[in-house]
């Protein structure tokens, strides 16, 4: 058997060159046939104007799916009799993602096509057993037992869906979703990798796969970025939503990781539908843009957000109680709210100031 430090350190080292060597082709393909960052609209950022090329999902997918399959050569234990099959199902739905995001980043079609492709991806996610059977009850620390079949698909389809949109709609700012992500992955990983008995090496090879991922497109990606992920967000999106299900249900972490995220796009749910318009029109109400305007810079912002983040999951880590994490999450959920109320105050002074 391998031991297991130099299995994870292959498959990282494989991820993060293989994403380094691939994202300067990605970037020079998107400005070879101009699919590129167009000013409009939402997009009045610097890297909108400068025209970035947008093809960064290219190298983020070819990373991944080759580090993931050049894991499944290496002889680490392997706990889950069905890992082949979901395997089979992570990266076949990770493939319907990646070419519908990258005909979104040619041809710029509307969200009802990408809800399709969304809808798909999921829909052989679950049917490759990439689902959520379970949840550990926060009050007595125990698993759930495994809801009725119609439950499970609906839940399951709910949260990768709604991974995908939280990440590509988290994609605003450079360095943003990507660094995000790989926070993510990371908690994913030492979760995996330390905590859980057993332990899910495995499991943890594909979390360590998205870490250097995510890492060697950020080198490229933070401000000021050189290259953006276009359809790649919902790619990243994807990816967590699924490989939090895979060798047992982490999504406490996630959604700790990911809660502002998350909150971040109800939130702008909410407000588009009060205001009689469409959920899924862009706009920039997100709290990355809001800060944006209000003068922050982009380093700021995606700092802030990357401590956030990386606070919140560090919980899940040093929490044992399923209680204290519950309570956790609440405490997080009340910041994120009381600061959605002061953004949204803060508009309206400022617009009744201009106006």
């Amino acid at each position: 058997m391998v031991a297991a430090w130099s299995a994870y350190l292959l498959v990282f080292a494989l991820a993060l060159s293989l994403t380094l060597a691939l994202t300067p082709l990605a970037a020079h393909l998107g400005r070879r046939f101009k699919i590129v960052a167009l000013a409009g609209g939402r997009h009045a950022n610097e890297g909108d104007r400068r025209g970035v090329p947008k093809l960064g999902g290219l190298a983020l997918f070819v990373g991944f799916t080759a580090s993931a399959l050049a894991a499944q050569l290496l002889p680490v234990p392997r706990m889950d009799p069905y890992e082949i099959v979901r395997l089979a199902g992570l990266l076949l739905g990770g493939v319907i993602v990646f070419i519908i995001g990258l005909l979104d980043d040619v041809i710029q079609f509307g969200s009802f096509p990408q809800f399709i492709g969304q809808f798909i991806a999921a829909a052989v996610a679950i049917l490759f057993q990439i689902f959520i059977e379970y949840v550990n009850n926060p009050l007595t620390g125990q698993q759930t037992d495994p809801w009725p079949y119609v439950v499970t698909v609906a839940l399951s389809f709910f949260w990768i869906v709604g991974m995908m949109n939280t990440v590509n709609w988290l994609d605003g700012l450079d360095g943003l979703a990507s660094g995000v992500a790989f926070i993510a992955g990371t908690m994913l990983f030492i979760n995996s990798a330390f905590r859980v008995e057993p332990r899910q090496t495995s499991v943890s090879l594909l979390h360590l796969a998205l870490m250097g991922t995510a890492f060697g497109f950020l080198l490229f990606n933070f401000y000021p970025a050189r290259v953006f992920m276009g359809g790649g967000a919902m790619y990243l999106g994807y990816l967590l939503g699924t490989l939090s299900i895979i060798g047992g249900a982490k999504m406490a972490t996630i959604l700790l990781v990911m809660g502002l995220p998350l909150m971040d796009v109800v939130w702008q749910i909410v407000n588009r539908m009060r205001q009689g318009r469409s959920p899924f029109t862009g706009d920039r109400g997100h709290v990355h843009f809001r800060l944006l305007d209000m003068g922050f810079s982009q380093r700021q912002i995606v700092i802030v957000y990357y401590l956030f983040c990386a606070f919140f999951g560090m919980l899940t880590l040093v929490i044992e109680s399923q209680f204290y994490k519950f309570v956790a999450l609440g405490v997080m959920l009340a910041l994120v709210v009381l600061g959605f109320v002061i953004l949204s105050r803060s508009r309206q002074s400022n617009s009744s100031i201009s106006s």
